[in-house]
């Protein structure tokens, strides 16, 4: 089965499934799955290197994939951007920060900018600098996001703009989508596709501790919150605006409501996270995925959780 959008025509696809590019997380073994099985597979750039991005695409073995970053991280290494480039990439996506700075490189090297926004007035700057394609992200998304808007609201209201200022701009959703159903009300809602983050990482091919994997298969949306904890203890340098979620678990309940205690008592609480981290304790060590978590019940191949949401999907809306 095939759902055919805009999205799909645009890139040359057969499903509108994107992979969120998640730090970390999507390399470029599953980002080659997503896109073999129909969909588009984009590598996450994150807080990475040259060196550590150019390994992960090699893991694509010359599949059709594209790139994400973190705009402010990549304002400290604008390389990351050469490397990406170069490969000739289906878009670059870019997440939490200015575009400006970047947009016209982007454009002039003929690919297609991806902008991801948390409210209106971020879609009004991506319309702004220009973005092809809009991802509009809920804040019941896992990772980076804002607490705030929700999908279900963001989505429609991204869209309306959007046809208002620049309807050929390209509309996706993301947050929360895990599924055929959610994939549906994505369309539904008036996005071209879904980007998808928390399901695919719950795949064989994501780069993710099993022991996680399995810790998330018996979590529930209800066990997740937004936090600033681990980017405190992990020493990023977020801007105020963005938190996480992630799992709750002891470290979250200890920290969480308490950032002054935590502060002054960063050196230990470093400590032992790194220690949790090294030995996959996660009732310590960060389990970062979306509400979405508790509709994973197994973990499956990319492949087979693209054309399981398609098929659904499909049956839904037809």
């Amino acid at each position: 089965m095939t759902l055919n959008t805009r999205v799909t025509e645009f890139f040359g696809i057969e499903h509108p499934v994107l992979l969120a590019p998640m730090a970390g997380i999507s390399g470029g073994r599953l980002a080659a799955a997503v896109t073999v099985a129909g969909g588009l597979g984009l590598i996450g750039g994150g807080y990475g290197d040259a060196e550590s991005l150019r390994s992960q695409i090699g893991q694509a073995d010359g599949a059709r994939v594209g790139y994400g970053f973190i705009t402010w991280n990549l304002a400290r290494n604008p390389g990351l951007l050469d490397v990406a480039l170069a490969q000739q990439p289906v878009t670059i996506m870019l997440s939490f920060g200015d575009l400006l700075p970047f947009a016209d490189r982007i454009r002039t090297a003929g690919v297609p900018l991806t902008a991801q926004v948390q409210n209106l007035e971020h879609a009004r700057q991506a319309l702004d600098a220009g973005a092809d394609v809009i991802v509009a992200q809920g804040s019941e998304a896992g990772g980076h996001g804002m607490t705030g808007r929700s999908t279900f609201t963001l989505v429609p209201d991204v869209v309306d703009l959007v046809a208002e200022r620049s309807p050929e701009t390209l509309v996706v959703a993301a947050g929360g989508v895990g599924d055929g159903r959610g994939l549906a009300a994505a369309l539904a809602l008036g996005a071209d596709g879904a980007l998808v983050g928390t399901r695919f990482w719950a795949s064989r091919e994501a780069l993710v501790s099993p022991r996680a994997q399995q810790r998330a298969v018996q979590a529930s949306g209800d066990d997740t919150l937004r936090t600033d904890v681990y980017d405190v203890v992990r020493q990023l340098d977020w801007p105020a605006e963005y938190n996480i979620r992630a799992l709750r678990n002891s470290f979250l309940d200890t920290w969480h409501a308490n950032a002054a205690q935590l502060r002054a008592s960063l050196p230990e609480a470093v400590a032992t996270f790194e220690k949790a981290s090294a030995a996959e304790d996660f009732d310590t060590a960060a389990v970062i995925v979306g509400e979405g978590v508790g509709r994973i019940r197994d973990i499956r191949a990319a492949a087979d959780i693209v054309h399981e949401m398609v098929r659904d999907a499909t049956r839904i809306l037809t």
